[in-house]
Formats: structure tokens, sequence, C-alpha cells
């Protein structure tokens, strides 16, 4: 076997035994770190397991009682990924009121009086986005449905909710209107420019945790 060149036997074979001698020490150290690691792995992910349930038991309540009660800012009546997907975007800005719902049938508005608890306006390169969360009465979904049928919107009944929609669908660019009325909550949303894949659903699931 060729040797390579400069390479001393006497000082090579003492130097390798040294290295091992160092790792095996090291080894022999952390021996002890073990199970101590591995139980630091295992509380990690059962404190992930129980953060998220905790998240499903305030999504199956919590956040549609806070607005019942009229408790809620913009950040609690976003799902984590939704709240996260707005606020990444390029040059986004959120302004939050108690403004009026962002629709133009104000007949309606006047018809209904709606309690607003809280209107979240997003600013952002993609465009804006402005949803108003509100309380109404309880015959709020036959209003909303009589009256925006009659301006062009698409109005489905289901799962004990009203969901009306005009203009450009979830995750197309342009001007679009979406009201949801459930449980005495009327939540409209009004966008111009891209809208979000599946916004309305996230933000139901979000509040009633179906």
């Amino acid at each position: 076997m060729a040797r390579v060149a400069g390479r001393n036997r006497w000082i090579a074979v003492p130097v390798g035994i040294l290295c091992a001698a160092v790792v095996g020490a090291l080894v022999w150290l952390a021996a002890p770190m073990i199970p101590v690691s591995v139980a630091w792995v295992g509380d990690t992910l059962r404190d992930a397991s129980a953060r998220q349930a905790a998240a499903l038991d305030r999504e199956d309540g919590e956040v549609r009682r806070a607005l019942a009660e009229g408790g809620v800012d913009c950040r609690a009546a976003y799902p984590d990924s939704l709240w996260s997907e707005l606020t990444w975007r390029g040059g986004s800005l959120l302004d939050q009121s108690t403004d009026a719902p962002p629709t133009g049938a104000d007949a309606l508005i006047d018809a209904l009086g709606p309690d607003v608890v809280v209107t979240c306006a997003w600013r952002s390169d993609a465009g804006a986005i402005t949803t108003a969360f509100t309380r109404v009465g309880e015959d709020a979904a036959g209003l909303v449905d009589a009256a925006l049928r009659g301006q062009g919107f698409t109005c489905v009944r289901a799962d004990d909710a009203l969901r009306c929609d005009r203009g450009s669908a979830a995750g197309e660019a342009g001007a679009s209107e979406h009201h949801i009325v459930r449980d005495g909550m009327w939540i409209v949303t009004s966008a111009d420019g891209a809208y979000p894949e599946q916004f309305d659903a996230r933000l139901e699931k979000h509040i009633w945790g179906w």
C-alpha cells in the first residue's frame, strides 16, 4: 500500500488512539443525559399536543362565546393560519375599529341594526379585505336572504347558517362580498384583490368549531 508522503506512523497511531479515547470519554460523559434528552423530547411533543388540543377547545366554543359577549379583537377573531397569511402579505396593514359592515346594502344595515363587535380592515400590496363581526337578532337570516338575493347574491342555507356571496370566488383576484349569518351573528367581508382560499370556511371553523 502506498504511503502518504510526510506521514509518520509512530505519530499517527498514538494520535488516533487519543482521538478515540476522547470520543469515548465524551460518549461516557453524555450517557447520563440520554434519558433526560428523551424525556425532554417527549415532554415537548406532549406539550405541543396539549396546545393543539387547547386550540381545538378554543375553536369549539370560546371564540363564539367571546363574540356573543362582545369581547373579541381582530387577533382573536382569526385562526392562526389565516392571521399569518394576512399579516405576511407585502405592505400589510391592519385597522381595527367598530365601523359598520362593509356592504353597499345600506337599507339592510338599517333594518338589522347590527351591534358591531369588531371590524378588521386589511390593506396590503395584494389588495384590501375588510371583515365586520357583528351581533344581530334571531330573524336576521331571513332579512339578509331576501335583501341580498335581490341584489344578485347567491345565497345558500345549510348547517343552521345562511351564506351569501357575490363577485370573485375565493382564491381569485377581484371585487367580492361575502355574508355569514349564524347563531345571532352576522359576519360581512368585502374584498378587493386577492382573496385567501377558504377564507369564510376558515373563519366559520374557528368560530363554530366545525
